[in-house]
């Protein structure tokens, strides 16, 4: 857990890793894990605050690094990647290579059922979690009107975009009910995963996106879930740039200025879906020595996402897993940026209202699959 200045809400924090429960009810023991807290560049008694809650709880493991970074390392990917490479090499200095490394923040507080959540996941075969992130209500409750309304509807597509794709390209292992989060406040990694992926990369921002595109490139079975779940704060003034604090305040300075929230179309999103549907069955054929499918279909699925077709199909060949050869498109796509100007971009409201629709004739089309999903 990377803290800094974060002495007003910490008791709160640590008492909530502190009281972990089972399914049952029943605490777990604290001798099954530790808490690794690093509180960096502090200038508040963030420190102190956590040897003093070590010192009130003698059973619970709890490791404290307090370090004051150079400018050019103060930031929150290096930060987090000191720290999961702490907690990788703690289990391999005792003897102990098989374990989950899990990541919080230190203005969030986690689940009662927390780490029960992410055994239950991981029993069931994932190599990592993203698990349900949620605002502190009275924090949300105090964004205007306007900003609060843009955040729920921002959350509101994200979610809709994946019960898009749990109709027209689901993920066999990651099944719904899911949602779209792997947030550093909230996810977890099996030791070995860690290992295998080469940790976590060290950016100024996004190191949990890079580290969640890392899984998927590599094959991972990634589950998003619902029963792991933590509450962060709502503020617009972060210790991150790009995270959910500066989302926050791009929603307000629009708010301000009376300006709407743009998104990627219904209709682009589906298209998507479909294009990297069809991908992957292609690429699952070529991988497998199959015979190839005829040449046209893929210069079809190179117009349709807007690629070269030379391109595509040297996508092909190099990628080792379907998550890889969509993250190559996706970067051409930013890069080239053909795509966006094919689709352009809409009104949020407008796009939400489009894919409840284009929803809404799948399930009619479908009624049982209908009926696993939220």
């Amino acid at each position: 857990m990377p803290v800094r200045d974060e002495a007003a809400t910490l008791d709160e924090t640590l008492a909530a890793l502190a009281d972990q429960v089972d399914f049952k009810g029943c605490l777990i023991p604290p001798s099954h894990y530790e808490v690794i807290v690093f509180t960096n560049n502090c200038t508040d008694e963030s420190a102190a605050i956590v040897r003093q809650f070590a010192r009130q709880h003698p059973e619970h493991q709890i490791h404290l690094i307090e370090q004051t970074l150079p400018p050019e390392e103060a930031y929150i990917g290096r930060v987090r990647q000191i720290l999961m490479d702490e907690a990788y090499r703690r289990r391999c200095w005792v003897g102990q290579p098989r374990g989950i490394i899990a990541s919080t923040d230190g203005d969030s507080r986690v689940d009662s059922q927390w780490i029960a959540a992410m055994l239950y996941e991981f029993e069931r075969g994932a190599d990592a979690v993203g698990g349900r992130t949620v605002t502190q209500r009275s924090e949300r409750q105090a964004l205007d009107v306007q900003t609060r309304a843009t955040y729920l509807r921002f959350v509101g597509y994200r979610y809709l975009i994946k019960q898009l794709e749990d109709y027209l390209d689901p993920d066999p292992f990651d099944c719904p009910p899911r949602h779209y989060q792997f947030f550093g406040a909230n996810f977890a990694i099996t030791h070995e995963m860690y290992a295998l992926v080469g940790g976590l990369s060290p950016l100024h921002t996004g190191e949990d996106v890079a580290l969640h595109q890392a899984l998927l490139a590599f094959g991972a079975k990634v589950r998003h879930s619902f029963l792991m779940r933590v509450t962060t704060s709502a503020r617009q003034q972060g210790r991150a740039t790009l995270g959910l604090a500066d989302r926050l305040a791009q929603f307000q300075h629009l708010s301000q200025r009376q300006q709407v929230f743009l998104v990627e179309p219904g209709a682009a999103v589906e298209a998507k879906l479909r294009a990297r549907r069809d991908l992957r069955s292609y690429w699952w054929r070529y991988s497998t020595g199959q015979p190839a499918l005829a040449q046209p279909c893929l210069a079809s699925l190179a117009t349709q996402l807007a690629v070269p077709l030379t391109m595509l199909h040297q996508a092909v060949e190099q990628s080792s897993s379907p998550g890889e050869l969509y993250q190559q498109i996706d970067q051409h796509q930013q890069t080239a940026g053909l795509w966006q100007r094919q689709w352009g971009s809409v009104a949020i409201d407008k796009a939400i209202a489009d894919l409840r629709l284009r929803l809404y004739r799948l399930r009619q089309q479908n009624p049982v699959a209908a009926g696993r999903l939220p």
